[in-house]
């Protein structure tokens, strides 16, 4: 009956004053929780409590939270307002209003909390940082390859939040590693694994923990990684960290 259609504010109001006796509200200012504890209680005598999280002094309930401000407080140092939109838009996350994020509301957010636009730190001097695109353009390869190396651990790189494009540190040592031809001795990835007698995957973690030397030969059918295997390494790694 209290939620038919045909039942008016007016009645609704009836109704529950005809099953309640009291409701009593303290407010605890002195409190950093900031709750209101509300105590009702019900004709016959039953009561039930419950706690109400109250608006901070100088706030209000419709304001964009305070862990998207900080992210967008990161964003902001390495991408455009239309960018940052779309990496909050793919995390599902809203204005304080309820809104989808566009670049005109994130730059009016960057306004408000006065976070700066653009980059503000200064260019590394080790190396440019570029996308996962620019990386395979100036590389040669492509950008499956690059995913591929960011998985195995061939190279490294930076996602500053879920759905942020991969940042990639392009220094002379990585351009070094990617080569039409490798040096001689250095051997594919399985035949490595079989050298050392251990598993491929194995390979692949002693690489990313640069303790084996590798580098990407990326011309002609022979393409892959070679592997630096000298006589002092063979057995060394026999026995640890196998795969089954």
């Amino acid at each position: 009956m209290f939620d038919a259609p045909t039942t008016s504010d007016r009645e609704r109001k009836q109704l529950l004053r005809a099953i309640l006796t009291d409701v009593i509200v303290t407010i605890d200012r002195e409190s950093a929780q900031h709750h209101a504890q509300l105590r009702i209680v019900w004709e016959g005598g039953a009561a039930t409590e419950h706690t109400v999280s109250l608006p901070r002094t100088g706030s209000h309930t419709r304001c964009t939270d305070q862990d998207t401000i900080a992210l967008v407080r990161r964003l902001a140092e390495h991408y455009p307002d239309k960018q940052i939109a779309a990496i909050l838009a793919r995390q599902g996350r809203r204005t304080g209003t309820g809104n989808a994020f566009t670049a005109h509301r994130v730059a009016g957010l960057r306004a408000y909390h006065q976070i700066p636009a653009g980059p503000v730190r200064p260019a590394p001097q080790d190396g440019e940082v570029v996308t996962i695109a620019q990386a395979a353009s100036e590389l040669g390869v492509s950008t499956a390859t690059v995913h591929r190396w960011l998985r195995e651990g061939f190279i490294t790189g930076e996602q500053i939040t879920p759905g942020a494009p991969w940042q990639i540190r392009l220094t002379p040592e990585l351009r070094e590693r990617v080569r039409e031809h490798a040096p001689d001795g250095w051997l594919p990835l399985t035949d490595a694994a079989q050298v050392l007698g251990v598993a491929r995957q194995t390979v692949l973690h002693k690489v990313q923990r640069g303790e084996l030397a590798a580098v990407y030969v990326h011309r002609g059918k022979r393409n892959g990684l070679r592997i630096q295997v000298t006589r002092d390494q063979v057995g060394l790694f026999q026995n640890t960290d196998r795969e089954d």
